[in-house]
């Protein structure tokens, strides 16, 4: 009985994600999705080692960006109830009913990290394994086709440990005080191991493919494991957020912004009382961060060129423009306002207030945090403070004149995120190449990155003017 049990639970939890994905981003056109990541990955791995990137630098950026995809699913899948409830109406998912189902939640869970580990691998990291095809034979022996099974591998463990990291900080920061407490001496003892130069990188799932050992092997097993029971033992996912009364602050925050409408101020109010409340845009932020800084200290190892801070991590927080615009319109819809005497660009107006308002001040701290950790030049702040700033708002435009409402509901179009994509990859590869290859940059170079960040400050605005026409039409507003 519990054998069959278990089956039928992973079986339908399997079904419940594509249906999922199916009934948001329509079924033929998601499921063209895995073809689209292989071929746009091939010509990411084409591009990059025919501009002399080594095999080895790619793979290792890969792992980077496939630990942030985990950890990005883990806050998605867990604490993004409310949204979900928003866009589909009233769903309860199976890892939720621990309350109305016979079964324990700690089995639920592992259920669930078992569907997300099988489901997004198939989905993801099976097409971007598959996208060194074209590096096989032409690399001069640094990466061989028997080679791809095991990069599967280390790419699938990276993609897990990702997840039950999210699962331990979602399940201590939901223990008060205590669970924040051993969260930060979690981190402080990850933060002194690498401070004190120990070699971590050997035990990650990364060395499983980079530089097989027993201790890859061990410290991969470990780390997952770690990680899982701390998830497994501090997280509730069926336990809802209680009723609770709020203080009448709209007034206070009217007030605050000069909002005449109010829809700037309900926007950020959405943000602030749902699940996770303000703290997603710095968790998500962080994200991006911790990628940025393995990135910058894995192509520092090796190519052996100090990476320029303003360069790398001006472009690459810019991404968080996009998280940020996700959450801040998660909650409604442009169509619940036609009814009403507003005008469409005065919510699309709300909606990039509160994403700058929330967004921007957490990406320029994450900068500054890294402009002293890694001493940058105070010319090399300055110009990656601008570059910053240009790119966020760039970034800004782009996704609400290809998406208006709906961000997260295109990422899985395929025709969508193909535009998408190309129109981040033409502003941000170029921009890394130069920061992590070309370093250290001269002051003629740094005035190119700001005036870089001025003109994409400037297509960023003409792409949000553009998106108010465009679906103003759309829309018949």
């Amino acid at each position: 009985m519990s054998r069959k049990l278990d089956r039928t639970l992973f079986a339908g939890m399997v079904r419940e994600e594509w249906r999922l994905h199916a009934e948001l981003f329509g079924g033929r056109r998601f499921a063209a999705f895995p073809l689209f990541v292989a071929l746009v990955a091939g010509a990411a791995v084409v591009a990059l080692t025919e501009t002399g990137t080594s095999v080895a630098a790619v793979v290792a950026g890969l792992h980077a960006l496939v630990f942030a995809f985990g950890l990005h699913t883990g806050s998605i899948g867990l604490v993004g109830r409310d949204a979900m409830d928003n866009l589909l109406g009233e769903v309860n998912l199976l890892v939720f009913s621990a309350r109305t189902l016979p079964i324990s939640r700690r089995r639920l869970l592992v259920h669930f990290l078992a569907k997300d580990a099988l489901y997004y691998s198939a989905l993801f990291i099976l097409p971007v394994a598959l996208a060194f095809l074209p590096a096989v034979g032409g690399s001069g022996g640094e990466f061989g086709i028997a080679q791809l099974p095991l990069l599967y591998l280390s790419l699938t463990a990276t993609f897990v440990l990702g997840l039950v990291v999210t699962l331990a900080l979602l399940g201590l920061s939901s223990r008060g005080v205590a669970g924040w407490l051993a969260a930060g001496a979690l981190a402080a003892a990850v933060g002194g191991a690498h401070v004190a130069g120990v070699d971590w990188v050997s035990a990650t799932p990364y060395a499983l493919f980079a530089s097989p050992s027993p201790l890859a092997v061990a410290g991969t097993i470990g780390s997952v494991g770690v990680a899982a029971a701390i998830g497994l033992v501090a997280f509730d996912p069926s336990t809802s957020t209680p009723t609770r009364s709020v203080d009448p602050a709209f007034e206070r925050w009217r007030a605050r912004f000069g909002d005449e409408t109010g829809l700037t101020t309900k926007t950020f109010l959405d943000v602030a009382r749902s699940e996770g409340g303000l703290w997603k845009v710095p968790f998500s932020g962080g994200v991006i961060f911790g990628v940025c800084v393995g990135l910058v200290e894995l192509a520092g190892r090796i190519t052996g060129v100090e990476a320029s801070t303003g360069a790398t991590f001006g472009a690459l927080l810019g991404l968080s423009a996009f998280t940020t615009y996700n959450w801040v319109t998660q909650y409604d819809d442009a169509e619940s306002y036609l009814q009403y005497p507003l005008s469409l660009d005065a919510l699309f107006e709300a909606k990039r207030r509160v994403a700058a308002f929330v967004g921007l001040p957490t990406a320029v701290a994450y900068f500054a945090i890294a402009a002293v950790a890694f001493d940058a030049r105070p010319v090399d702040a300055v110009a990656g403070l601008v570059l910053l700033v240009g790119f966020h708002q760039y970034l800004l435009g782009v996704t609400t004149y290809l998406a208006g409402f709906d961000p997260g509901e295109f990422l899985f179009d395929t025709v969508l995120f193909a535009v998408f994509t190309v129109a981040v990859a033409a502003t941000l590869v170029p921009l890394l190449i130069v920061g992590l290859v070309l370093a250290p940059l001269s002051g003629t170079a740094l005035a190119a990155l700001a005036g870089a960040g001025v003109l994409m400050l400037a297509v960023g605005e003409l792409a949000y003017r553009r998106a108010v026409d465009r679906w103003t039409d759309r829309l018949g507003a």
